[in-house]
């Protein structure tokens, strides 16, 4: 193990952990998140249903770790045997796909969270990071939404987690302890990029079209981080002492990360060259807008070192597409948009109408 993390670890006199399960590893956090985690010198097991398993952009990285390929509805106690703490990223992701089927989004993100969590205990599992979201702010009625703000989500996506972390929430004792990392929305390279996530669309968009193009009035607000950012935090949970983290929710961004989608629009319309920002016919407010406080994890958790903003982020997707000459079909096609993947697999029969696997492959590989 790594002698620095190992230290960190070990002074406290209580929390050691070597043996870590990732599901949702081969997503668009996991595949960021699983290489840190091997080189910081855990021990890592990755579960992932393999819905994105071809959605590549660029290389994904090949480390040294185990991999179960298994729906998270379906993980059995012997998956756990060994493992100190879980990182929890698998669910459907995003509001859009939240929407295909509410009730399996709730199935998915939820019931099989709160079970996972279950087993976890049972198992002796001592630490349960859980990837939550600022989405279930929903329609915040303030600009400083602390962790203490009410929920008022407005989509089954966020009602997911909303009642995910409340029951996960419940399972807390002496020797469990869960902690509820709410992300602002995502965005940034990855090997399994994602353009369902507003930062990337309209970059894309940008390069692609010339038009930074703006399906609402771009009124409403929304706070962003970095993807590698979301993994500092993880990091940052996974090594806390567990009096600072446990059954406690933090928000994962930065107070400078809160922005009008509008002003996100002239961004990267000021850093890509030759284009404009655009509105779609018709475009109305956007329900979701929450402006949110993220001094609790600054003041919590000194582990996490936010590196990035927004202005560099969209240079780093800019230079992304440039470098591989992005062209306009597989920006606007199936492979980064999470819906239309799920769409293609069921249209070709490949999944079934309970997102299952027509024909079942569980499998473990070592990479």
């Amino acid at each position: 193990m790594n002698a620095t993390i190992g230290r960190v670890l070990a002074d406290n006199g209580e929390w050691q952990c070597t043996h870590v399960l990732v599901t949702g590893n081969l997503g668009y956090i996991g595949v960021v998140l699983t290489p840190k985690l091997v080189s910081a010198g855990y021990d890592v097991l990755g579960l992932d249903v393999g819905y994105y398993q071809e959605c590549n952009f660029g290389v994904v990285p090949n480390d040294d770790y185990r991999q179960i390929y298994k729906d998270v509805r379906d993980i059995e106690p012997d998956d756990l045997r060994g493992i100190d703490a879980i990182i929890h990223l698998a669910a459907l992701s995003n509001d859009p796909t939240g929407e295909l089927n509410p009730e399996l989004t709730e199935e998915i993100n939820c019931w099989a969270s709160v079970r996972l969590a279950r087993l976890a205990r049972d198992a002796g599992v001592r630490r349960f990071i859980f990837s939550s979201s600022c989405s279930i702010y929903g329609q915040g009625e303030s600009k400083t939404l602390t962790e203490e703000a009410p929920f008022h989500p407005v989509t089954a996506y966020a009602r997911s987690k909303v009642k995910a972390e409340a029951d996960i929430a419940a399972l807390a004792d002496d020797n469990f302890s869960p902690v509820f990392l709410r992300n602002a929305t995502a965005y940034g390279l990855s090997p399994r990029l994602r353009f369902d996530l507003v930062v990337n669309n309209l970059t894309g968009w940008a390069y692609t079209t010339q038009q930074v193009r703006l399906m609402s009035n771009g009124e409403a607000w929304r706070p962003l981080v970095h993807v590698n950012d979301i993994v500092s935090a993880f990091l940052a949970a996974l090594a806390a002492p567990r009096e600072v983290i446990h059954n406690q929710a933090f928000n994962v961004g930065k107070d400078d990360g809160n922005y009008q989608i509008r002003n996100v629009a002239e961004t990267v319309a000021r850093i890509v060259p030759d284009c404009q920002v655009t509105y779609a016919a018709g475009a109305s407010t956007d329900s979701r807008t929450y402006h949110v406080c993220f001094a609790k994890i600054q003041e919590r958790l000194p582990g996490f070192k936010p590196a990035w903003n927004l202005e560099q982020g969209i240079r780093q997707l800019h230079d992304a597409f440039a470098g591989c000459g992005l062209p306009f079909e597989d920006f606007d096609g199936r492979k980064y948009t999470r819906l239309k993947q799920l769409r293609y697999l069921l249209d070709a029969n490949c999944l079934d109408s309970e997102l299952r696997w027509n024909k079942v492959e569980t499998s473990v590989a070592a990479h």
